[in-house]
């Protein structure tokens, strides 16, 4: 009787289990990040309360919020430049780094001739690089996306580079013995198995956009949230700094999260794609 009750038992147990996995994943994904949000936001609100420390200096949440609930018409509208320039210079920043990867990877000569040169540009800072720019383009978006664009094609083009070599050379041997071209090759077998390199790298870029456009809304916009946090900050309304911060994280985190949610399409397994012929 004891061994029947415990084999019929065991289902449960494992269903129990196996129903609890996404509760789980759902309370390590959400609830622990907002809950030690909130918990810093509320010691945050303390700590200004108790110390009386001046708002100019560090304004309380509480403040912060007003900016963002009194002027959410203002700062709706000065974000959009910002989400525009941010998604226009991670796509053509995308863009860039997968050609740039697949020519390195592919062309023992273009690697030689092109990637010392791209390490290289990619160490200049490129604030340095921003006056040049507006005396090029001028003042206003395009200088912006150019300066976001180069900062973010280059973790691109190192990821790519590396998915695209990552292939088992079991399988490449496997493609050739089936007389398949080298573009067969590169698009059955070869970039199927960089795609999770190549959204690794996207993801890295989409923030470096991010970063790139602000960088250049500090020196040669006249809109845009970059443009409201150093007027803001110029003026002394530091809530209102920490309010466009605030959309300025929302932005980012709706971007990252549509990369994510693209990975999840593009790469739903955690194992490695199998090339597929039509022989």
């Amino acid at each position: 009787m004891a061994i029947f009750q415990e084999a019929t038992s065991a289902p449960a147990r494992l269903g129990g289990r196996a129903g609890g996995g996404w509760q789980y994943r759902f309370g390590g994904l959400v609830v622990l990040p907002l809950g030690f949000a909130l918990a810093g936001l509320v010691a945050w609100e303390l700590f200004c309360r108790e110390s009386r420390v001046s708002p100019a200096l560090l304004p309380p949440p509480s403040a912060v919020w007003s900016v963002l609930s009194d002027n959410w018409e203002i700062l709706f509208q000065q974000s959009v430049p910002t989400i525009l320039e941010s998604i226009i210079s991670f796509v053509a920043a995308t863009l860039l780094g997968v050609a740039l990867a697949v020519a390195i990877t592919f062309s023992a000569w273009v690697r030689e001739a092109l990637y010392p040169n791209i390490v290289m540009f990619q160490l200049i800072p490129k604030i340095a690089l921003a006056p040049l720019f507006i005396v090029w383009l001028g003042v206003g978006s395009r200088s912006c996306i150019v300066v976001a664009i180069f900062i973010a094609f280059f973790p691109v083009v190192v990821s790519t580079a590396t998915g695209l070599v990552s292939a088992k050379p079991e399988i490449l041997q496997l493609c050739r013995s089936l007389t398949a071209s080298e573009w067969q090759i590169f698009r059955l077998a070869r970039f199927p198995y960089a795609m999770p390199f190549v959204f690794a790298g996207m993801k890295v870029g989409v923030t470096m956009a991010m970063i790139g456009v602000i960088v250049g809304e500090f020196i040669t916009a006249q809109a845009g949230l970059g443009y409201i946090i150093m007027f803001a900050s110029s003026a002394g309304e530091t809530a209102t700094v920490l309010a466009a911060i605030v959309l300025l994280c929302a932005i980012g985190l709706a971007l990252f999260g549509l990369v994510a949610l693209g990975e999840m399409r593009w790469t739903p397994n955690e194992r490695q794609p199998e090339p597929r012929f039509k022989v």
